[in-house]
């Protein structure tokens, strides 16, 4: 099934997140969404400083920075953010062990995120393995999508937080079990709940079968968004109604997937 910006404006998504491994960012020019974030794949697919100029001359661009990575670390080498022109806004987060060395993965992340908002207050702050410093610091959190994250920003709201909260999700937009299990199968897989509940040695595509294939069919609607573009819809307007302000896809089957082509 291809959408088209139409068909993808009935998501209800607020913004779409783009890996420059895979695709080229500039291309976030033919989206329906102010919103675009750019996820950290490693120093090698930064994207460069005159790209995310002329992007954030349209849009409200916003990269994900590893602060704890040589380049990023604003209590050490922090050389990168050089090239993150002005207008260009972040996503602060510890950073994902594949990107990060051992020296690097041994860096404390409070004072370095302390250290970080001083320098760009008004930054997002992924929450993943740092929930509760991401919000005793009041910056907008930037929530991956679980099957607790209803029930976890409803906490926050309870408690008072009076802050913006994004939910950043994949997102397939078929209701093809074989496309949803290809597309998202293997990162369903590695959450921890779903590690644990799957057969040993399981396939984690659309080639998986009997039990690893209802566990990972469960886990694709817990951990990502999927459907046609109203049953996503419909799961968007719960997270918001739980209380979430915005969400943000991610095009797991390409950004092609997006764009209707």
């Amino acid at each position: 099934m291809l959408t088209s910006s139409h068909a993808l404006a009935r998501t209800g998504l607020d913004a779409a997140a783009l890996k420059p491994a895979e695709c080229d960012v500039q291309r976030a020019h033919d989206l329906p969404f102010e919103t675009i974030t750019i996820d950290y794949e490693g120093r090698e697919h930064l994207p460069d400083e005159a790209v995310l100029r002329e992007l954030a001359a349209a849009k409200n661009v916003l990269m994900t920075v590893p602060i704890r990575a040589d380049g990023f670390d604003p209590l050490g080498d922090d050389s990168l953010f050089d090239r993150l022109p002005e207008g260009v806004g972040t996503v602060f987060v510890a950073g994902h062990a594949a990107y990060l060395d051992d020296e690097e993965k041994r860096r404390a992340v409070a004072p370095r995120l302390g250290a970080a908002l001083e320098r760009s207050p008004d930054a997002w702050v992924g929450t993943e393995g740092i929930e509760r410093i991401a919000t005793a610091t009041g910056a907008t959190q930037f929530e991956l999508l679980s099957r607790s994250t209803d029930r976890d920003v409803r906490a926050l709201r309870s408690a008072g937080f009076e802050g913006t909260v994004a939910v950043y999700a994949p997102t397939v937009l078929t209701d093809d079990e074989d496309t949803i299990l290809d597309s998202v199968g293997a990162y369903v897989s590695r959450r921890r709940p779903v590690a644990r509940a799957l057969p040993d040695d399981a396939s984690t595509d659309a080639s998986a079968d009997g039990r690893a294939r209802r566990v990972l069919s469960a886990a694709s609607r817990d951990f990502a968004l999927v459907g046609t573009e109203r049953e996503v819809g419909e799961r968007v307007e719960e997270l918001k109604t739980a209380g979430a302000d915005l969400v943000v896809g991610y095009p797991a089957r390409g950004l092609d997937s997006f764009l209707g082509r």
